[in-house]
């Protein structure tokens, strides 16, 4: 008999089995015909643990979604600089926007996302042809809190491939025994979308409150419901590139291929986008269940610690992952160590992939906590069996994020990073897919968009207070009024407005995994990056020293108080230095300035205007039975 486990990705044409699950250590209900495992709450929900499990792959979110495939931005590069900005066998050649479709990791990301998918499935139907549903009872209830999670899973999963790829196949029931609807063809990406809300909408009715009935942010819940649902009603709203144009859509007047057009849907359909944003956002906001941490530190200190925000619950869902087993925040991207340590392992840290560049780190408030919380302009290195840290120099362009720090990593981790030996060590750090600084931050956007920046919205706020909500809780106490200020200055437009929203998502989000996506809806993508390189080839002349003086504590690491960022001292008696930024004629800021600018990102634009997206993979392609095809200019 056929196992309910087995898959058939879309498209591929072959029978998979789904991975071991990082999320829960139980037993696989493998072996149970399907009526027999939605006659239970327990057997179902290990059914759908297979999803989140799955969600625990290097293929899917512990690896590729929150490191690679959000790159690049104009904050955040791929570690891809001169030549290896075009090796299209990697990940530095593909997120430069040089992308092929014999590229690997496309086929890998797309049969794993579709085998979540084929789970989700799975479950939503089985919840509705199970028994339990008949009795209104606790069972009957849990069953359709079940159904609501796969329905949400389902939803962010598509979500994610939509910025991805563009249009897809939709595919919202299970795979057929003669393979009657495996081999389907792209479906328009706004039917999908508009097909995710109306799924949203039921799934919000069955999901809990995370810490109703002890549920944690480690699962799906209603705040997440209608938190996704919103940001996929927003980018239904915003600009794309097309495979052709489509009727009664607007045109892009800027950063638009007269092949492939970027539009975005007419103003009605806008306008509707936007209130049913507003009214999701809304009631996360007034809920007591998800707030600001107000410590920008503490939370980022409670995500290295693998410890879960009971109080404030910012992360409105996080992806479990396990330690030593499961998600390479911290170790694929993160502070970087430098080689073996006795604290923390003889395997180094760190390849990086995800850096950030020095326009972003000299965009922050000097007083902007989250400059030094995102920005490590240093690596750890251990010499003479003490740990120091060391400035990077002038590597402009390779700023590691530091937002995932190993030495905020608890003693568990450590022990296992010890034992690890000179593998891979997997961090077990969650992979938050929603933050409530993120939520007002869209709230802020759709409010503004809709009444401007100083009418209050269905939160009770308007876009100005929710931006400076974000804005004032990353500065210190006797900081917080000139901050406030800064919010208070922006002129009364739309525009300016929109424009400070964009700058506070940079400040608030980088390293992450939205940012593009969000620039991508904004039609800001190939301006930001023109004008984050502008800005470098301005301030190596105006803005950054040409030596970096800092002092050093006591056990040799570096004193960020102390750190000389534009060149202000007149004294630098007990300082160490290091080359920095500023233009001097040296081979190393004419190779940034002639080579390296120059290959950022340099495929965006080259044969198709605004190809942010992706190709479908030539082995998806070739398994497809004809039925599926790239476009954008990309071969199959």
């Amino acid at each position: 008999m056929k196992k309910i486990f087995n898959k058939i990705f879309l498209g591929i044409g072959f029978l998979a089995i789904t991975g071991c699950s990082d999320f829960l250590e139980q037993s696989s209900p493998s072996d149970l015909e399907g009526n027999n495992i939605f006659n239970s709450v327990y057997y179902t929900e290990l059914m759908l643990n297979e999803g989140y499990g799955d969600m625990t792959l290097d293929a899917t979110y512990s690896q590729y979604i929150p490191i690679v495939w959000g790159l690049n931005s104009d904050c955040e590069l791929v570690d891809g600089l001169g030549n290896d900005a075009t090796n299209t066998a990697s990940e530095r050649g593909n997120m430069n926007y040089n992308s092929s479709p014999g590229w690997g990791s496309l086929s890998n990301l797309w049969n794993a996302m579709y085998g979540i998918i084929e789970t989700a499935n799975t479950v939503v139907e089985g919840v509705e042809g199970s028994s339990l549903l008949l009795t209104d009872n606790a069972d009957r209830r849990n069953m359709l809190r079940l159904k609501g999670e796969a329905l949400t899973m389902r939803a962010m999963i598509y979500s994610d491939l939509i910025k991805f790829f563009g249009d897809i196949p939709m595919k919202f029931e299970t795979t057929k025994t003669d393979l009657s609807n495996v081999y389907l063809a792209k479906t328009d990406r706004d039917v999908i979308m508009d097909s995710l809300i109306l799924h949203l909408q039921e799934a919000i009715e069955y999901l809990p409150w995370a810490g109703e009935s002890s549920t944690t942010t480690e699962r799906i819940t209603k705040g997440y419901a209608h938190a996704l649902l919103a940001n996929i009603a927003l980018t239904r709203a915003g600009w794309s590139i097309r495979e052709a144009a489509k009727e009664g859509y607007e045109t892009a007047v800027s950063n638009s291929d007269p092949t492939y057009p970027t539009q975005r849907c007419g103003a009605d359909k806008r306008a509707e986008m936007y209130k049913l944003a507003e009214k999701h956002l809304s009631i996360v906001i007034n809920s007591p269940v998800h707030n600001l941490n107000p410590s920008i530190e503490n939370h980022w200190y409670l995500i290295n610690q693998r410890t879960l925000d009971n109080s404030y619950r910012e992360n409105i869902f996080e992806i479990p992952m396990g330690l030593g087993r499961s998600s390479e925040l911290g170790y694929t991207i993160g502070v970087c160590i430098n080689g073996s340590s006795s604290r923390y392992g003889i395997k180094g840290n760190s390849s990086g992939k995800l850096k950030l560049t020095a326009p972003y780190l000299y965009s922050f408030d000097r007083d902007d906590l989250r400059r030094d919380l995102t920005c490590a302009t240093y690596e750890l290195k251990e010499e003479d069996g003490i740990l120091k840290e060391n400035m990077q120099g002038n590597n402009p362009f390779q700023i590691y994020c530091a937002k995932w720090d190993i030495r905020k990593m608890n003693e568990e981790w450590r022990d296992r990073a010890i034992n690890t030996g000179d593998a891979k060590w997997m961090s077990g750090i969650n992979v938050v897919r929603m933050r409530y600084a993120y939520v007002l931050l869209m709230y802020a956007e759709t409010v503004n968009e809709l009444y401007g920046p100083d009418i209050k919205g269905g939160a009770g706020l308007s876009a100005r207070e929710a931006l400076e909500a974000v804005h004032v809780r990353s500065f210190d106490e006797d900081k917080k009024a000139g901050a406030r200020t800064y919010i208070t200055d922006i002129p009364a437009t739309k525009e300016d407005m929109h424009e400070a929203i964009v700058q506070e998502n940079a400040w608030e989000m980088a390293g992450e995994g939205f940012r593009k996506f969000d620039l991508v809806r904004w039609n800001l993508l190939s301006d930001k990056i023109d004008e984050f390189k502008a800005k470098y080839e301005d301030e190596i002349e105006k803005v950054y020293p040409e030596k970096l003086y800092f002092k050093l504590n006591a056990d040799y690491s570096i004193d960020m108080s102390s750190v000389d960022w534009y060149g202000d001292l007149t004294d630098y008696t007990g300082y160490e230095s290091t080359d920095w930024y500023g233009k001097e004629a040296t081979a190393t800021t004419q190779t940034q300035l002639t080579v390296n600018i120059p290959s950022i990102s340099s495929g965006l634009n080259a044969t198709v205007r605004n190809r942010h997206l992706l190709p479908i993979a030539s082995t998806t392609i070739s398994a497809s039975n004809g039925k599926l095809h790239n476009s954008y200019g990309f071969s199959d």
